[in-house]
């Protein structure tokens, strides 16, 4: 199929790239809490890339942290530049990756029909007990005629 498009391999690097620095470098106070760099997505021409972050925390949190990515996005842009050695460095921007919140949701509900289906076997389960009803083959009645 031929080696991936070249905005790949680079939004590959650039994802690496602002994990390693967001794990070891930013400064920034306003950024707390635990940010995971998910994905990244380039522009053909590589002059703008899409920083997809997931942000663990409550709103209040989640909002100063991404007020503080946005303020380091232009050193950000200049390591960047020079450490992958790119012509034209390109403007960060920085997006919120919904999809681990989702799944967690997702998740969340799934466990609750397991359990609201558990609770309703059950008490149909308690029902027949507590009338004595053993069901029978179909077709049949469990009643004296």
């Amino acid at each position: 199929m031929g080696e991936p498009r070249r905005p790949d391999r680079v939004a590959e690097s650039i994802r690496e790239q602002v994990a390693t620095f967001l794990a070891e470098g930013a400064k920034d106070p306003r950024i707390r809490g635990f940010v995971t760099v998910t994905a990244v997505e380039m522009t053909r021409d590589l002059r703008h890339a899409n920083v997809f972050v997931s942000v663990m925390g409550d709103e209040a949190a989640i909002k100063a942290t991404f007020q503080g990515l946005n303020s380091v996005a232009s050193h950000l842009r200049s390591m960047l530049g020079k450490t992958l050695r790119l012509r034209n460095a390109p403007e960060i921007h920085f997006k919120a990756d919904e999809s681990i919140a989702h799944a967690s949701r997702i998740e969340q509900l799934l466990a609750q029909i397991r359990t609201d289906r558990d609770a309703v076997a059950e008490a149909a389960s308690d029902a027949d007990s507590a009338a004595g009803d053993v069901p029978g083959p179909p077709g049949t009645s469990s009643s004296a005629e």
